[in-house]
């Protein structure tokens, strides 16, 4: 099967297992609607400590879930970086799927406009394998350097700030709910590819585990020309809710199984 390979997308850093057993608890008090009426800029959104639990189902299957969250903040090659972690696992009981734990990585710097991208690596836990996948991205010298298992295996040309996938979770959010798209650089499979969205201000009411009521949300909808965990390539959906930090909340995709639906089912944040 093959390996999984970016997660920062938001639609894609959702596909997994069963490890994360959460009891799934109405928090619509969790929400915020200072200023619903705007985005949140970056700063905003790294005051909050996060945690997201997600479902992902395929059909009438349960697939797993996944956690996403910012572990810290910390330094980096002398520079403050935000580390973000998605850990991702499959649940063994799914046909052709197997039992799968990776633990995806993301070094993001924090900018004025939007963020970027300095490390990127994943581990591979299921098969004991650390640093299975590294992305070094040499701003300096327009580089991109890719290893695996620890040993170099491509350099490739870096022209602007970008990311591997997996910052999206972010990114994402500085324009959902307006009628800006946006276009992401991403580094993946040994290639440059990018992520277009196309962002709405149309209210929808949907339903959704982790809150008891029925929340607002926003529509977006893009392209991915590049290739993902499960096979995933091509168009999405996702649906952010409509408060002060844009929570994302669902995503559609078309991966190798077929149609799979990624949907909020816990979600936590406390002051840093």
């Amino acid at each position: 099967m093959k390996q999984l390979g970016i997660t920062g997308f938001f639609v894609i850093c959702m596909f997994a297992g069963m490890v994360f057993p959460s009891a799934i608890q109405a928090q619509d008090s969790l929400l915020t609607y200072d200023h619903p009426d705007r985005p949140p800029a970056m700063e905003e959104l790294l005051e909050w400590k996060e945690v997201f639990t997600y479902k992902v189902k395929f059909g009438f299957f349960k697939l797993g879930e996944v956690k996403t969250t910012i572990i810290k903040d910390t330094t980096y090659q002398g520079e403050k970086i935000w580390w973000l972690r998605t850990v991702i696992t499959s649940n063994s009981g799914i046909p052709f799927v197997g039992e799968e734990e990776n633990h995806y990585n993301t070094f993001m710097v924090e900018t004025d406009s939007t963020p970027y991208t300095t490390l990127y690596w994943r581990d591979n836990l299921d098969e004991n394998e650390f640093e299975a996948e590294v992305y070094e991205f040499d701003y300096e010298n327009e580089k991109v350097y890719v290893s695996e298992n620890m040993t170099p295996v491509d350099t490739l040309a870096l022209t602007e700030p970008s990311s591997s996938g997996q910052l999206i979770f972010y990114y994402s959010r500085l324009f959902a709910g307006t009628n800006k798209d946006y276009r992401l650089p991403v580094y993946l499979e040994r290639e440059k590819g990018y992520i277009n969205a196309t962002n709405s201000t149309k209210i929808e009411m949907r339903d959704y585990d982790a809150f008891e009521d029925p929340v607002k949300t926003y529509f977006s909808e893009g392209d991915a020309n590049i290739d993902g965990p499960f096979g995933f390539r091509g168009k999405y959906k996702a649906w952010y809710i409509a408060d002060d930090l844009r929570v994302p909340a669902e995503a559609h995709a078309k991966v190798w199984l077929g149609n799979v639906k990624v949907q909020l089912i816990d979600y936590k944040k406390e002051r840093r």
